[in-house]
């Protein structure tokens, strides 16, 4: 069975996620700042009555928080019970991809490396499939380290 993958751009990298991690994407209006997170928290929003923590999630893997003018755009996605936004730069396309998950080949950058699960590609493009909650776990390790 071919899965659905959601593509998007993130810190300039092609992704994809399985549509099965999403709930939805949205154009956030405010996002306000948490005092005392870490840089990868952009801060707290309201979507449909409820409370999302807005991850920046360029900022987590390339250590350089997303320019305010660039913040907005989100992933939404339901992790252990938690609703998260993880914002990204573009969403391109949402597919059907008939040759599956490749392989990692060749060199990964090191900032993607323990984020990226495999590669598909969609239209003669490579997409490194990531999953959402591997960002927020992720982020978990870099506060309490």
């Amino acid at each position: 069975m071919e899965k659905l993958y959601l593509l998007a751009t993130l810190a300039g990298t092609r992704i994809a996620v399985e549509a099965g991690e999403v709930e939805a994407v949205v154009k956030l209006t405010e996002i306000s700042p948490v005092p005392g997170m870490g840089a990868h928290v952009a801060g707290l929003s309201a979507l449909r009555s409820r409370v999302l923590t807005v991850i920046d999630v360029a900022a987590l893997v390339r250590g350089v928080a997303s320019p305010q003018e660039q913040r907005g755009l989100a992933i939404i996605a339901n992790i252990s019970g938690h609703s998260y936004g993880l914002m990204v730069d573009t969403v391109s396309d949402i597919c059907r991809v008939p040759e599956g998950e490749l392989p990692l080949r060749g060199q990964i950058d090191a900032a993607w490396a323990p984020y990226a699960r495999a590669l598909i590609e969609h239209e003669g493009q490579p997409w490194l499939l990531v999953s959402l909650a591997g960002f927020i776990e992720g982020g978990a390790l870099a506060q309490a380290a």
